[in-house]
């Protein structure tokens, strides 16, 4: 809606943060609590992809105790976007205004959602940011922010996208947002599934805003970060970039 030729957005509706989880039991009850504290209006719901060791037993006998508490319960492990899009459809189904990405080991700080959450009063997307100023990252090792920041540089540049933390996975999205970024047509699993994103939401023309965050590198259970997932990022990437170049030059439209 526009007012003068100056935009206007809407009143944001019911907030759902959604956290996948794959052996995430010993994090789980402390994140959602966490998450309950600082925004007790919202609700939270856990998409948990079969983990072996009870996480989504857990999140069941968290929803049980509080009726603002959801589980999705999965077949198995097929990647973080493929539980995001699950999670995406659950709450988009289920009327939610804002749908919120958040990761499950504390990375992501519950505490600071209420400012990305400001900010999308004014906005369809609000990234959480690493690399802006007032961002940070707490516990990584010099080369963990060498490979965050060169990626998320490469996917600007590649991609020519105005985003300063593209990687990053906590999120706040406007439903209307999700709505009209082509859910359907994203097949990135992984980590890229970020940047597909992003940059999906700048070609359609939506306000992405990216606020600071301080990022904690998780304390407790396994990183699911691995080789393969930065080489699919790294590939797809280059085949989006190189691909919207050479439609450029031959007038065709992209995905």
């Amino acid at each position: 809606m526009s007012n003068g030729g100056q935009r206007t957005f809407g009143p944001l509706g019911t907030t759902l943060v959604i956290i996948p989880t794959y052996n995430e039991a010993e994090n789980i009850g402390r994140i959602v609590g966490r998450v309950r504290e600082a925004v007790p209006a919202a609700h939270v719901l856990v998409a948990d992809d079969n983990s072996p060791d009870g996480t989504g037993k857990l999140a069941d006998e968290l929803a049980a105790e509080d009726d603002h508490v959801h589980v999705l319960h999965r077949k198995g492990k097929e990647g973080l976007g493929a539980a995001y899009l699950a999670g995406f459809a659950w709450g988009l189904e289920h009327g939610y205004g804002v749908l919120v990405e958040m990761d499950a080991d504390g990375s992501h700080q519950p505490e600071e959602l209420p400012r990305l959450l400001t900010a999308l009063s004014g906005a369809d997307l609000v990234l959480g940011s690493r690399w802006v100023p007032g961002g940070r990252v707490v516990n990584w090792p010099k080369s963990r922010e060498f490979l965050s920041r060169g990626g998320s540089t490469y996917s600007r540049l590649m991609l020519d996208v105005p985003i300063r933390d593209v990687t990053g996975g906590f999120r706040a999205f406007r439903r209307e947002t999700l709505e009209g970024l082509g859910l359907d047509e994203v097949a990135s699993a992984g980590y890229c599934f970020q940047v597909d994103l992003a940059r999906r939401a700048v070609r359609k023309g939506f306000r992405v805003v990216e606020v600071p965050i301080t990022f904690v590198e998780r304390e407790l259970g396994d990183s699911k970060m691995s080789k393969d997932i930065v080489i699919e990022a790294l590939w797809r990437v280059t085949q989006w970039g190189l691909g919207e170049r050479v439609a450029k030059l031959t007038g065709r439209r992209t995905s």
